[in-house]
């Protein structure tokens, strides 16, 4: 069930953000089963788009950074929008998590590091940190990445996260995936180790 209307206090909320075209609405999609309307270019979201089930929502936020058709003015109420729907739904968010591009996000990072920018991406993250969620970090599209180079891919994603290689010491929270696939395993398993672990077991049939 699609649902526009703010989550109530009661609900365990799973947030989902990340660039424009990251995913984000295919990943809430396949986890959910649910109908979610899909763009097929970046910046159709503009609004978070809510699935709930029982007590369990899943948010897809929308997407930062370049957006089709979207002035630069309106980019930066879009992002200030996500600041403050984590800020008011602290109380029911349980779980944040910030979707990346396996094959652009390190260019996308460095190249804003070259100018002496901070990348959203990295800022959204660290505001996840520091409202103590211990934000996961979801790799979307490692279908397009050779097997013999995902791990050092996965390496160079966390570190410019600043969290410290190898990725496999932080499976808790790195989740590489490809949703196209439907191969939403490794998040799907930290998903119900959260859920599990703030003692909401029967939520774990909508998961």
């Amino acid at each position: 069930m699609n649902n526009t209307a703010v989550p109530k206090n009661n609900d365990f909320e799973i947030v989902f953000a990340g660039r424009s075209n990251v995913g984000k609405s295919s990943i809430v999609k396949a986890l959910s089963g649910s109908k979610v309307k899909v763009g097929k270019r970046p910046g159709v979201t503009l609004k978070p788009t809510h699935v709930k089930k029982g007590e369990l929502v899943m948010t897809d936020l929308p997407g930062f950074g370049f957006m089709n058709g979207v002035k630069e003015r309106k980019q930066d109420i879009v992002k200030d929008k996500i600041v403050r729907y984590i800020e008011e739904g602290k109380q029911r968010i349980n779980i944040a998590a910030i979707v990346v591009d396996a094959g652009s996000f390190v260019e996308v990072v460095d190249r804003w590091d070259q100018r002496g920018e901070l990348p959203i991406d990295i800022e959204i993250f660290d505001f996840f940190t520091e409202m103590d969620l211990e934000p996961l970090i979801v790799v979307n599209k490692m279908d397009k990445i050779k097997d013999k180079d995902q791990d050092r891919v996965l390496d160079d994603i966390i570190e410019r996260l600043g969290l410290f290689p190898p990725w496999r010491q932080w499976i808790d929270r790195v989740a590489p995936i490809s949703a196209k696939k439907g191969d939403l395993q490794a998040l799907n398993s930290i998903l119900r180790k959260r859920i599990h672990s703030a003692k909401r077991d029967p939520l774990l049939k909508y998961i």
